[in-house]
């Protein structure tokens, strides 16, 4: 027999979704995968069971419904006050897991180089590889996760073609200043460079912080592939509904490597999504004062259960520093933290290219009766996991 493909020896499964399983093993509080315990609103439930009763039912359009389309480019101009050509200019896809594979696949060869921040979503470093490419990283400084301009340009330098940007960054919550973004869009033209933008914490930010969409910056809607996805925003992580916004060039390749990759995204959600891309203002003020205090509610308790934490400028995860407990193995320790403590988390060494076992990543987009059944599990923390080394 030939050997398997090169290209996935370096992979593992997905340390985010293991962690899942281990914790329904252990019937432990589930905060490791970011997915909401909350039901969606009432207006799209009641939309998808009529696209349930009345379709459609067959395959819509190869690169998204025209009303999807239509929709999802109102509210982009609404929030970033960009216009967006729906027939030229989007691409839906099945999450934004296939957003990014795709973009990653229109822009970079075999051979190619992408810049890539640390710490990153597990999937970015693969992407890159499943492309052929090479991942280029550069690291953000704990506590605030800021970047060195000279080390993002020593990527460039190395012959980056594109550059991967998480903003609102998962798993540290930063939020990217327009100034910090201003200094990666210089570098890219400088250097041009294409940059992903993964943005689906768009409308998951803290006050004072604000999201500034990086296609929006001066001379930047041709370099810029913007990834996006319904599933945090409306609390539908299994509908599995993603698009790409970018120059008419550029989305007629992705839609391309999107035909191939999965021909489409299932017809009847994006008929019923079709509702909450037409939500108002008021959905999306509640949906930030609502993850603000689940945030506000999380930090007091680790506060209060002793546990060093990350402040979260926006998505829904924070770090945790694990140091005092003396594992050498992060993954160890989360599974030890679900057996024992009943809580899960993930190891944070899954999202640094840099030796880091000291951090953990719990997330808080769960019922507030589930966060303080996991707090209440966390104050017992030191009683239930042993230490190392003592």
């Amino acid at each position: 027999m030939h050997r398997l493909a090169a290209r996935t020896q370096g992979f593992t499964d997905s340390v985010i979704r293991r962690m899942t399983r281990i914790s329904n093993a252990f019937n432990a509080v589930n905060l490791s995968q970011g997915f909401p315990d909350f039901d969606p609103p009432a207006e799209l439930t009641a939309a998808l069971a009529k696209a349930a009763a009345e379709g459609p039912h067959q395959y819509s359009i190869t690169w998204g419904a025209a009303n999807f389309r239509e929709a999802l480019a109102r509210k982009h101009k609404h929030f970033t006050g960009m216009e967006v050509d729906p027939e030229q200019e989007i691409v839906v896809t099945c999450g934004s897991t296939e957003a990014m594979m795709c973009a990653m696949m229109s822009v970079v060869d075999p051979g190619d180089k992408v810049a890539v921040f640390s710490p990153f979503y597990e999937n970015y470093g693969a992407d890159a590889i499943l492309s052929g490419a090479e991942p280029v990283y550069i690291p953000l400084r704990p506590p605030t996760f800021e970047f060195d301009p000279e080390e993002v340009e020593k990527a460039f330098k190395q012959g980056a073609k594109a550059l991967i940007l998480c903003n609102p960054s998962n798993p540290c919550g930063k939020v990217f200043t327009r100034e910090e973004l201003n200094i990666i869009a210089s570098l890219a033209e400088k250097y041009d460079a294409y940059v992903i933008t993964d943005e689906v914490y768009e409308h998951i930010v803290y006050k004072p912080f604000e999201h500034i969409a990086f296609a929006t910056l001066p001379g930047m809607k041709e370099r810029t592939i913007s990834c996006g996805s319904l599933s945090k925003t409306y609390s539908i992580t299994g509908w599995r509904l993603g698009y790409i916004i970018a120059s008419p060039e550029i989305i007629d390749t992705a839609r391309k490597v999107h035909d191939f990759l999965t021909v489409g995204a299932a017809a009847p959600l994006q008929e019923a999504a079709v509702t909450a891309l037409n939500f108002g203002d008021e959905y999306y003020k509640g949906l930030q004062e609502k993850y603000t205090s689940l945030r506000n509610l999380f930090l007091a308790g680790l506060d209060q259960a002793g546990i060093p934490h990350t402040t979260p400028q926006g998505a829904y995860y924070v770090l945790a520093d694990i140091s005092e407990f003396g594992y050498k193995s992060d993954l160890e320790f989360c599974e030890v933290l679900a057996e024992k403590c009943g809580v899960g988390a993930v190891p944070g060494s899954s999202f640094f290219r840099e030796n880091v076992n000291h951090l953990i990543r719990f997330h808080f987009a769960k019922k507030e009766s589930t966060l303080s059944a996991a707090l209440e599990r966390l104050m017992h923390i030191r009683e239930t996991v042993p230490f190392k080394g003592r």
